[in-house]
């Protein structure tokens, strides 16, 4: 069972939500608007948040840096805009998914479900890690502490999102080959991902754009998908 923060200025959708997810057994908070649910996650805990983007009060992208300033919790965004700007906007803020609306109830609750398991299990794996798992590239003007979840450019740290990281260690650790747009997001997303290989590119993008200088070493490998090059 999880607990789930329902944010969104429709009573209908939330509504819908709650329906869907107390019958899996999770317990369902709801908010209105972005303030209220900034005020909830500081004073309470969430094993997942389910966001709207176009609220009053505070909106969505708003209410997401807020939160992300003192707090990792999953956080699903459920919006009307699909467009390719508001989704890397979004996931440059440290969402973990983003679900366009109209939407399927029970494919929005199957989205909880993976991510959920993706941060669980990411947690299991970096417990289970040796310590200092460092990777320098480039004479050490690009490194890498795979068990801090730490990345320096040229001395200076670099911060990521979430997803950030998990896609550049997974290529880090797989420099010199050739990685298919299906075994990325199988691998990094999850085998269960209900998303499409457009999120895959989204997050290089934005990888590409923290890496600076060094975004040279992701290579572009059409119909194929994407190599990290590097010794």
């Amino acid at each position: 069972m999880y607990k789930i923060l329902v944010v969104d200025d429709e009573v209908r959708i939330r509504s819908i939500i709650r329906k869907y997810a107390e019958f899996e057994g999770h317990e369902v908070t709801e908010a209105g608007d972005g303030m209220e649910a900034v005020t909830l996650c500081r004073n309470g805990s969430y094993d997942i948040i389910i966001l709207d983007i176009m609220m009053p009060e505070l909106d969505g992208f708003s209410a997401c840096r807020e939160i992300r300033k003192f707090s990792q919790t999953p956080i699903i965004v459920l919006s009307a805009r699909g467009e390719e700007y508001d989704k890397i906007n979004a996931f440059g803020l440290g969402v973990d998914d983003y679900v366009v609306k109209p939407f399927s109830p029970k494919e929005l609750m199957m989205r909880v479900d993976a991510v959920m398991k993706r941060v669980n299990s990411r947690g299991a794996a970096v417990s289970d890690k040796p310590k200092n798992r460092v990777i320098e590239l480039d004479g050490g003007g690009l490194r890498a502490d795979l068990t801090a979840r730490i990345v320096y450019i040229d001395g200076k740290r670099v911060d990521m999102s979430p997803k950030e990281y998990d896609l550049f260690f997974y290529m880090l650790e797989n420099r010199n080959i050739a990685l298919s747009r299906e075994k990325l997001l199988c691998e990094v997303w999850g085998y269960d991902f209900y998303g499409d290989a457009r999120t895959l590119d989204t997050h290089i993008k934005l990888l590409r754009k923290s890496l600076g200088d060094y975004a040279r070493y992701i290579v572009t490998l059409r119909g194929v998908g994407y190599r990290f090059e590097g010794e």
